[in-house]
């Protein structure tokens, strides 16, 4: 793995002075170890594999160097540029999991692009909206598109887009656009693409299916592995719960701590409602997310909690990925995540970009064993506590402790070796359930 200081600033990264003024404006004070160890190679035209979660700053450490390349691009060849406009041309391709994602990656570009005189045009693309509306804004293409794979095959069958003239495709969180079975997406797409290109790929996990796509496409790529964050920013706590405690215990927290916000999640769309409805009648309102809402309604109610107007939301793993909002102050588990893995994403909505966190699980008898594998996956051990007033009736005596005491810290992401499994084009993940 590549390892390099972190600069000072973002001007010893070598960005052009639109860029530079508005990563100031943001309050962007000094590189993030992804920002400070990818940008110079991105800049340098590399492929990239990085190992980041969600929080650490990956979209600005591939959104600047694209909106670089296509600024200069464009500057150096005015004909180039001019023919590319008469076409359906993509030249920077984001493929991204979900259409929450899609959405908040593209406006962070268009954020980042404040101070190019607007030349740089951004779109993205996405299921569960009008695919008519999105073919009118593409016409006469776009310099960069942020895409999830079903929609862009959509588009391209239409004649909406072509991909022949990408010059660097992103494929952001490719664990997740795997796990949610777009291997044959993916596959479909990757033929479509020009084979001269920079690759670069984000992902938090490096199972045999990302590792398998890595050898297939990239070109020597540069390799970096960083934490998201200072493992001090986000608390990690455990609580024990007697069965049927869960709800009284979320709305006494809630209010003994007077969060001004709290995201949880639970595991399945009839469980959202449930809670906001029992919250309800201990005095806290919430809005709901899951698949099964309109596109319009999860914008609303995304925006909402975005803005602070939503205080509680409740929501499935569709939201575990892709949801930035500033300095959310707790997440609680109230069901356990499934995968091992999307647990670290879920806690990872808060203590983010350094913000001070807190993730808190519970767990009642049935969630003993399956809380122990998660943290065996992630590599941590924390403590179980209970909450006052809600003790737990029996426990065994090696899932609690009664006194609280200082949580532990992730111990590394050591990896195991795994038997080797068949290559991209495979359908290796049939048997994955969509959270949406």
């Amino acid at each position: 793995m590549t390892s390099v200081t972190t600069p000072a600033n973002f001007k010893e990264l070598g960005l052009i002075t639109p860029l530079l003024a508005r990563v100031t404006e943001l309050e962007y004070l000094q590189p993030t170890p992804i920002q400070a160890q990818a940008i110079p190679s991105v800049l340098a035209g590399r492929d990239l594999i990085a190992g980041a979660n969600t929080g650490s700053g990956k979209t600005a450490t591939f959104a600047l160097p694209m909106l670089q390349h296509i600024f200069q691009q464009q500057d150096a060849d005015k004909r180039l540029t001019s023919k590319k406009k008469q076409g359906n041309y993509v030249t920077g391709l984001i493929l991204v999991p979900t259409r929450e994602l899609a959405k908040q990656v593209a406006d962070s570009i268009k954020s980042y692009a404040a101070h190019l005189n607007g030349a740089i045009k951004t779109l993205a693309v996405f299921g569960g909206v009008s695919v008519n509306t999105q073919m009118l804004a593409l016409r006469g293409g776009t310099d960069i598109l942020v895409a999830t794979p079903g929609r862009l095959l959509d588009l391209i069958s239409s004649n909406a887009i072509k991909l022949d003239l990408v010059s660097t495709l992103v494929l952001d969180e490719a664990d997740r656009m795997l796990s949610l079975g777009f291997t044959e997406e993916l596959t479909a797409l990757l033929a479509l693409l020009p084979k001269k290109k920079q690759i670069l790929l984000f992902s938090a996990t490096f199972p045999e299916q990302v590792k398998a796509l890595t050898q297939e496409l990239l070109n020597n790529p540069i390799e970096i592995q960083v934490q998201s964050a200072d493992a001090s920013t986000l608390v990690q706590r455990v609580f024990t719960v007697n069965k049927g405690d869960k709800t009284a215990v979320v709305a006494h927290l809630i209010k003994q701590n007077e969060w001004r916000q709290a995201l949880i999640f639970v595991n399945a769309k009839h469980h959202c409602e449930h809670l906001a409805e029992k919250l309800a009648k201990r005095g806290i309102t919430a809005e709901v997310f899951h698949g099964d809402k309109g596109q319009g309604e999860r914008s609303r109610v995304l925006d909402g909690f975005k803005a602070g107007d939503i205080e509680v939301l409740i929501a499935t793993d569709i939201a575990a990925r892709g949801l930035d909002i500033e300095k959310l102050p707790v997440v609680i588990n109230f069901n356990l995540p499934r995968s091992p893995s999307d647990y670290m994403h879920r806690i990872g909505r808060s203590g983010r970009a350094g913000e001070v966190g807190l993730a808190i699980s519970l767990i009642d008898h049935e969630d003993y064993h399956h809380f122990k594998i998660i943290e065996k996956k992630n590599k941590i051990r924390l403590e179980r506590e209970q909450v006052k007033g809600f003790e737990v009736a029996e426990v065994s005596s090696d899932s609690i402790t009664a006194a609280a005491k200082p949580m532990a810290k992730p111990e590394g992401t050591g990896k195991k070796k795994r038997k080797k499994k068949p290559a991209i084009n495979a359908d290796i993940w049939s048997g994955y359930t969509d959270p949406e």
